[in-house]
C-alpha cells in the first residue's frame, strides 16, 4: 500500500472511530469531529513513525499535546468563529476559552496510547500483505 493510501485509510479510520466514541458517549457527534478524529489518528501515526523506539508513554505525551492543539484549533473555528456549539468546557476546571481542558488533555494522553496500539496493528497487517 502506498504512503498516500495508507494515510487516507488511517485518517478515515480515525474519523469513524472518534465519531463512534462520541455517539456512544454523548449520543451524537458533529461532522467536524469526524475530521478532527481523522486528523488526530493520522497525527498519532506520524508521531509513532517518527519516534520509533521511544516508550509509548513518552509518545503519548506528544500525542496528548497534538490532540489538545487540534482540539483548540477546531474549537476556535467551529465554536467561537462559526458558533456551532459543538462543545463547551467552560464549566470544567483549568480550561482555556472553554475549548480545551486539562481533564480532556489527560484523556487524550490515554486515547493516544490506544491510537499507538492501533497504528502498530495497522503496520503489522499491512506488512503481512507485502509478504
Amino acid at each position: 500500500m502506498n504512503k498516500k493510501a495508507r494515510c487516507l485509510l488511517i485518517f478515515l479510520f480515525g474519523g469513524v472511530i472518534y465519531g463512534a466514541i462520541e455517539v456512544i458517549s454523548r449520543g451524537y457527534t458533529h461532522w467536524s469531529m469526524i475530521i478532527t478524529g481523522g486528523s488526530a489518528l493520522l497525527s498519532i501515526y506520524i508521531i509513532n513513525e517518527a519516534l520509533t523506539g521511544i516508550s509509548v508513554f513518552i509518545k503519548a505525551i506528544a500525542g496528548a499535546i497534538v490532540i489538545t492543539t487540534l482540539e483548540l484549533t477546531v474549537g476556535i473555528i467551529v465554536n467561537k468563529i462559526f458558533m456551532f456549539g459543538v462543545w463547551d468546557y467552560s464549566e470544567l476546571p483549568i480550561n482555556f476559552l472553554g475549548q480545551i481542558s486539562v481533564i480532556f488533555s489527560v484523556g487524550w494522553y490515554f486515547l493516544s496510547i490506544f491510537g499507538f496500539f492501533l497504528c502498530d496493528k495497522f503496520n503489522a497487517i499491512t506488512a503481512l500483505q507485502k509478504s
